[in-house]
């Protein structure tokens, strides 16, 4: 199976096309993840259809749960398909529902004073499995500093600690400004990087780097 590694701001993924042997599975994407056993990476995106400049892509976890989005992933998967069509403009699909202002996956923003590396292990683990949140969720530690920054820490779902996530930027710059926190465009500064947030009428923008780090075949 041919793939390529990708990371944006150091949330590192796995890009493969759909293998001849059909979906890749959870025990197969737990494995491929594994830094020790597999090749290591933060999930796996898994390119199920590509026509012209429109893929649809399942997006895995490195625990082999699947997630609605990840604004990264979905950047890196954009980033790909721009370098294989020559398109000025691509489409990814990723399977989530389209609803206005929903990222397709849920996140728990928590306001901070100041952060801690202590806090987001001891808060993460308990926001993202609390009765409250029947499909686990996402959590960000959030310090809002000048009017268009804020510090975060990010808990993912079925992935743990991870440096930067792109739909956890985008659910902490909206609720920034929904709350008056901070103005939009907002920048979102993660242990990996900055991405830069607009929120506009409830539309969200989201920029930032995605670059290609190695590409191989793998027989697992």
């Amino acid at each position: 199976m041919r793939f390529e590694k990708w990371h944006a701001l150091g949330n590192a993924y796995l890009l493969v096309e759909r293998p001849d042997s059909g979906d890749l599975g959870p025990e197969r994407v737990r494995r491929l993840c594994d830094v020790r056993l597999g090749i290591g990476a933060d999930g796996v995106l898994e390119i199920t259809a590509r026509n012209d400049a429109r893929a649809t892509v399942r997006i895995w976890n490195p625990d082999g749960s699947t997630a609605e989005l990840s604004g990264n992933g979905t950047r890196i998967a954009a980033a790909w398909l721009l370098r294989e069509t020559g398109s000025a403009d691509v489409e990814i699909d990723t399977g989530s529902r389209i609803v206005p202002v929903n990222v397709g996956n849920p996140h728990a923003v928590v306001l901070r004073s100041e952060l801690s590396r202590d806090d987001l292990l001891r808060l993460g683990p308990a926001i993202e499995s609390h009765p409250r949140f029947p499909q686990r969720t996402n959590v960000q530690l959030a310090r809002p500093e000048p009017r268009d920054l804020v510090q975060v820490l990010v808990w993912e779902r079925g992935a743990g600690e991870t440096s930067a996530s792109g739909s956890s930027a985008a659910a902490v710059a909206a609720a920034a400004v929904a709350r008056g926190w901070s103005d939009s465009p907002v920048r979102v500064s993660m242990p990996g990087g900055t991405l830069v947030v607009g929120v506009e009428r409830g539309a969200v923008s989201l920029e930032g780097p995605a670059e290609q780090v190695c590409e191989g075949t793998t027989p697992l």
